[in-house]
């Protein structure tokens, strides 16, 4: 097994931690470690929908010039998500059904976070439901998935601006 490590954080670990050095793992130290960082910026109309941005992560790592690495696709907002899966209007609908069943939005007097005048709490329990984030690998300049993924975001509480954080880091 290979570990890769930049040199601050590999000096840290040997530091805190020490390193047991066997013949079944090695640390190679990486000199040229990259960082990027930019943020994509929704406006969806509708209070819920489900986006493809895998086109604009794809964009940003190009931009990064970073060919092998992990990219992280955060959604900055609590009513809205980021997660991977597949392209198909169907399981898109069964989403939203689902989603609705176990969270729906009305009578927004059921939840308590709703007293406070939001109207809202559903889009909150969406999201958890949803997820916060991804972290796919970068392998040779592209987005190292499965087949069929591709990365979304999901909106639960539209109608004003939302940003998505996209980091990268590897080399």
């Amino acid at each position: 097994m290979s570990v890769r490590l930049a040199p601050s954080v590999a000096r840290r670990y040997i530091e805190q931690c020490g390193l047991l050095f066997t013949t079944s793992w090695s640390v190679e130290i990486i000199q040229d470690m990259k960082s990027y960082r930019k943020e994509l910026w929704f406006n969806i109309p509708s209070r819920r929908a489900f986006v493809n941005i895998t086109p604009q992560v794809q964009e940003c790592l190009i931009e990064s010039g970073i060919k092998e690495g992990f990219i992280l696709v955060n959604a900055m907002h609590i009513t809205a998500s980021v997660f991977i899966n597949d392209d198909e209007k169907g399981l898109h609908q069964d989403y939203e059904t689902w989603l609705e069943r176990i969270a729906p939005h009305e009578p927004v007097s059921q939840y308590r976070h709703n007293d406070t005048g939001e109207d809202n709490a559903d889009a909150h329990i969406k999201r958890q439901v949803m997820g916060r984030e991804v972290v796919v690998a970068v392998t040779e300049g592209r987005l190292d998935f499965g087949t069929w993924e591709q990365i979304f975001y999901g909106e639960f509480d539209g109608g004003r601006r939302k940003r998505v954080l996209v980091k990268i880091i590897g080399e």
